[in-house]
């Protein structure tokens, strides 16, 4: 059975830092580009990075750029996103996703499999 499942989330304080975690299962994730989105209270989800299965280069959406960081650790079958210097508007449901071969577009529809989102909170 394939699956996506996020874990890592929950309440930060401005400024702190979170590590989510996505494992995979069913399947071998070293075949699969990766991401990760987000869906804000109120807001629509946004594909927030990605990383190449091929080159393993990255993308960073604005919002994010030089706070977060995609990972992968094919030997676990898991992905990662490191998470600095977090702001309330960091504040949404977080999401795994994966294609395959690559991530030609980081669209929401465009991927093969998704995780069931993880939510995160930045408040004091």
């Amino acid at each position: 059975q394939v699956q996506l499942v996020e874990s890592g989330g929950g309440l930060v304080q401005p400024g702190g830092s979170l590590r989510l975690s996505c494992t995979a299962s069913g399947f071998t994730l070293d075949d699969y580009g990766i991401a990760w989105f987000r869906q804000a209270p109120g807001k629509e989800r946004e594909g927030i990075s990605c990383i190449s299965s091929s080159t393993g280069s990255t993308y960073y959406a604005d919002s994010v750029k030089g706070r977060f960081t995609i990972a992968r650790d094919n030997a676990k079958n898991t992905m990662y996103l490191l998470m600095n210097s977090l702001k309330p508007e960091d504040t949404a449901v977080y999401y795994c996703a994966v294609r395959r071969p690559e991530i030609r577009e980081l669209t929401w529809n465009g991927m093969d499999y998704w995780g069931e989102g993880i939510l995160v909170t930045v408040s004091s």
